[in-house]
């Protein structure tokens, strides 16, 4: 079996002495996150999406939320101290982040943006995030996801 190459978010992970688990599945296109967690078997109340949105300021924020909620983009805006958010576009994603959509990690973007993962993040020991990939998905620890991004806990979903 080959090697399986690793993403950014993983060498981030492994530079920073994090233990995870790597779960990858077929896919060639993005699918949304429901189907990912559909096909790794990962409860979907522990599988999170990454959203980069841009701040009034022009500043751009990462906010990191459960697949089944969207995010309160009034709250997310409060939570990182700007007037408003708003998505960014998706032909923008891989500019940003350095990863393509459907594969956007919360962890080893191009540079790192202020991020507020979604408070019941914080009711697991461990939570599932895009692996930096289509087609990757990682089970890390909560505490050293927010460690490595420097992140917090906010209420942040409707």
């Amino acid at each position: 079996m080959a090697k399986e190459s690793k993403t950014n978010a993983m060498r981030m992970l492994e530079r920073q002495k994090v233990s995870y688990e790597s779960l990858s599945y077929e896919c060639d296109e993005f699918i949304d996150g429901i189907h990912c967690a559909d096909l790794t078997g990962a409860p979907y109340e522990q599988s999170f999406k990454t959203l980069v949105m841009e701040g009034k300021s022009g500043g751009y924020y990462v906010f990191v939320v459960p697949i089944e909620k969207e995010v309160d983009r009034k709250a997310a805006a409060k939570a990182v101290d700007e007037k408003s958010v708003d998505m960014i576009h998706v032909k923008d994603i891989l500019k940003i982040t350095g990863y393509v959509r459907g594969g956007c990690s919360p962890v080893g973007m191009k540079k790192a943006y202020p991020t507020v993962f979604d408070a019941s993040a914080g009711e697991f020991e461990e939570i599932y995030v895009s692996g930096g990939r289509i087609g990757l998905t990682l089970k890390v620890p909560v505490k050293d996801l927010l460690k490595v991004t420097g992140g917090k806990l906010a209420e942040i979903t409707m």
